[in-house]
């Protein structure tokens, strides 16, 4: 089975990962199991730009096929705030607890649509031969009042999704996979990859 390098280290990532891009054809490599490890200097202003940045920092350690995400919280009524520093946002050593419970404090007073909020993922894909591919989903919601859910990770506690009727960490890993971000985003991309086979077949 031919492989593809994935520019993470985050186990709760590649479980996402690997269970949307089964029946791909791909072994999904994560840098820990291939023992990479690197430095990545992440200062693009978009998701599109740190994903590329990710990918191809990556070239060096493998001939295959690299690929990076770059995924982020973006919050309306702050600017779209934590964004492309969502993993940074308060320091990256601060728990998750600690940031989401900072992002409901700073939307104290603020009600309905204004707490409007996505999580937003980009895949950047490093074939071979230099070329790239870059593929974006988005999930849209609302900012809880108060976490809910022990599913997922990061920020999924606050992002409520109001069609669901609850937030991201509230839904099972086989629902959050067929609608969030991630999903659509890496679902893309394996639309991108078969298309790359068929043509060098």
């Amino acid at each position: 089975m031919k492989k593809i390098l994935f520019a993470t280290t985050n186990e709760g990532k590649m479980r996402e990962i690997r269970m949307i891009m089964e029946g791909s054809g791909y072994e999904i490599t994560s840098l820990k199991d291939a023992g990479i490890k690197v430095d990545i200097d992440e200062n693009g202003s978009t998701f599109e730009e740190n994903a590329l940045i990710k990918a191809n920092a990556l070239r060096p350690y493998t001939d295959g096929i690299i690929l990076a995400d770059d995924s982020g919280l973006e919050v309306d009524y702050l600017n779209k705030e934590p964004g492309v520093h969502s993993a940074r946002y308060m320091g990256e050593d601060t728990s998750y607890d600690i940031k989401n419970q900072s992002i409901i404090d700073r939307l104290d007073g603020v009600e309905g649509n204004d707490r409007s909020a996505r999580f937003v993922c980009v895949i950047a894909a490093s074939f071979p031969d230099g070329h790239t591919a870059v593929t974006r989903g988005t999930i849209e919601g609302v900012i809880a009042k108060t976490p809910a859910g022990c599913g997922g990770f990061g920020y999924d506690p606050i992002v409520y999704v109001p069609e669901l009727g609850k937030t991201t960490a509230e839904i099972s890993a086989e629902e959050k996979n067929k609608i969030s971000h991630r999903g659509k985003a890496l679902r893309a991309m394996k639309a991108i990859l078969q298309k790359e086979e068929s043509n060098n077949e």
